[in-house]
C-alpha cells in the first residue's frame, strides 16, 4: 500500500530540481560571502543576485529583504524587532487570536516586557472584520500583525481592505505570508503592508530558509547580535544554498505562472466531492469556495482527532489536526476555539488535509477512499459501543 501525502500546510516535499541546483551550489560555490577574495566575491556575487530576485517576486527592493531561517524568526523579527525598536511611541500592539504560534508566543513575550496586545476575535468561518482593527487601534499602536492565510483552516484574510485602513495611522502593518507566498502572486505595494514573513519550505524549497520584508522606512531592531550580515539585521554567514533553493523553487513557480493554484484546487474539490458522495456526516471549517485551495480542514461528527489521525495513518494517510501535541496528548486546536468557542465539538474533532506538489488525481481519489474507509469503521464501532473513539 502506497503511502499518501496529504499534510503539504505542514511542510512540503522539495522538488528534485530544487536539490538539484542546492547540491550545485554546496559544490561549486563554497566561499564565505562576507570574505573579500575571489571565492568570498564569487558567494556574495551570487547572494546579492539571489536576494534581487526574491525581492523583485513580492515587488519590493532588495534592501528591504532580510534572510532569515524561517518563518518563525521572521515573524519574531517583525513583532519583537518592531516593538522594541517602537516603544517610545506607544506599546500597544493587535494581532488576531487565530495566528501561528510563532506569532502569538512573541505577542505573549511582549506582553511580559510590559507592552499591550489586542487578540482580534473571528467569525465562525475564520475571518477578521476589518471594523475590529479599526476600532481597536488607539494613539500608542505601533504594529497591527494579521496572517494572510490561516494554517489551520485556509481563511484568506482581507490584508489589502485592512492596510487601506491603516494608511494614515503611525502603526505599522504586517502580514504572516508563509501559507500564501507561492501560491499566489504577492506585491508588497499593492497590499500595502510593511512588513512580510515568508517561508521556502511551503513552496518546495529547503526547510531553514526564509525572509522577512521591511519597508525601508520601518523601523526595527535586530534580535541577534554578531556579525554586520543583513545589514546589521540578523548576523550569522548566509546559508547560500538554502537561499539559492529557494529563490529556484518560487523561480520554478513563476515561470509555471502560479498553475499549482488552479491545480490544487482541482484536487481539493475532488477529494471533497468524494466524501460527499459517500454520504459521510461532515462539516467544513471555512467557506469552502473562500478557502486557499491548498488546505481544507473536516470536521467528521462524533468522531474524535486522536484516533482519526492514528487509523488514517495506519492507512498510510498522512494528515494533521491544527492543534498541539503536548505530552502524548492533543490540545484543542486554537484557531477552531476562536471560530468556534470553548469546548465546541469541532475543537475535538477536526482533520486538516493540504494538497500540494506530492500528489496527482489518482492519489486524491484513493485517499479520500481511504478516509470514507477509516470513518466508516469508527462509526461502526462507536455504535456498537467501541471505546476505539474515546
Amino acid at each position: 500500500m502506497d503511502a499518501i501525502y496529504l499534510d503539504h500546510a505542514a511542510t512540503t516535499p522539495m522538488h528534485p530540481d530544487v536539490i538539484h541546483k542546492m547540491t550545485e551550489v554546496m559544490g561549486e560555490v563554497y566561499g564565505n560571502p562576507s570574505s573579500i577574495h575571489g571565492f568570498g566575491r564569487r558567494a556574495r556575487g551570487l547572494l546579492d543576485e539571489n536576494r534581487r530576485y526574491l525581492a523583485k517576486s513580492i515587488g519590493a527592493n532588495e534592501k528591504e529583504l532580510y534572510f532569515t531561517s524561517g518563518g518563525t524568526e521572521a515573524d519574531n523579527l517583525a513583532l519583537l524587532g518592531v516593538a522594541l525598536a517602537n516603544k517610545d511611541k506607544g506599546k500597544h500592539i493587535i494581532t488576531t487570536a487565530i495566528e501561528h504560534h510563532a506569532n502569538l508566543h512573541a505577542a505573549e513575550y511582549l506582553e511580559s516586557l510590559g507592552f499591550e496586545v489586542t487578540y482580534l476575535s473571528v467569525d465562525e468561518a475564520g475571518y477578521v472584520d476589518p471594523k475590529l482593527v479599526i476600532n481597536s487601534l488607539r494613539e500608542d499602536t505601533i504594529l497591527v500583525s494579521i496572517m494572510m492565510i490561516n494554517n489551520e483552516v485556509g481563511t484568506i484574510q482581507p490584508i489589502k481592505e485592512i492596510a487601506k485602513l491603516l494608511k494614515e495611522h503611525q502603526a505599522y502593518f504586517h502580514t504572516d505570508a508563509v501559507q500564501a507566498y507561492g501560491l499566489i502572486r504577492l506585491d508588497v505595494t499593492e497590499l500595502g503592508v510593511d512588513l512580510l514573513s515568508a517561508s521556502a519550505h511551503k513552496l518546495n524549497g529547503p526547510k531553514g530558509i526564509g525572509f522577512l520584508y521591511a519597508r525601508k522606512e520601518v523601523k526595527f531592531n535586530a534580535l541577534q547580535h554578531g556579525g554586520n550580515q543583513e545589514r546589521l539585521k540578523r548576523p550569522g554567514t548566509e546559508s547560500l544554498p538554502a537561499i539559492a533553493g529557494m529563490r529556484y523553487a518560487i523561480e520554478r513557480i513563476e515561470q509555471d505562472n502560479y498553475q499549482q493554484f488552479n491545480r490544487y484546487k482541482r484536487y481539493r474539490d475532488l477529494f471533497y466531492q468524494q466524501l460527499k458522495q459517500a454520504d459521510l456526516d461532515f462539516s467544513i471549517n471555512g467557506n469552502l469556495n473562500e478557502l486557499a485551495p491548498t488546505i481544507l480542514n473536516i470536521s467528521f461528527s462524533n468522531i474524535k482527532v486522536e484516533p482519526l489521525l492514528m487509523n488514517l495513518d495506519l492507512e498510510g494517510l498522512a494528515a494533521s489536526s491544527g492543534s498541539a501535541c503536548t505530552a502524548g496528548s492533543i490540545e484543542s486546536s486554537h484557531v477552531l476555539t476562536a471560530m468556534y468557542g470553548v469546548d465546541h465539538p469541532k475543537t475535538e474533532n477536526s482533520v486538516r488535509f493540504s494538497f500540494g506538489l506530492a500528489n496527482d488525481e489518482a492519489q486524491i481519489i484513493e485517499a479520500a477512499n481511504r478516509v470514507i474507509h477509516v470513518v466508516e469503521q469508527m462509526t461502526t464501532r462507536l455504535s456498537e459501543g467501541s471505546e476505539i473513539n474515546e
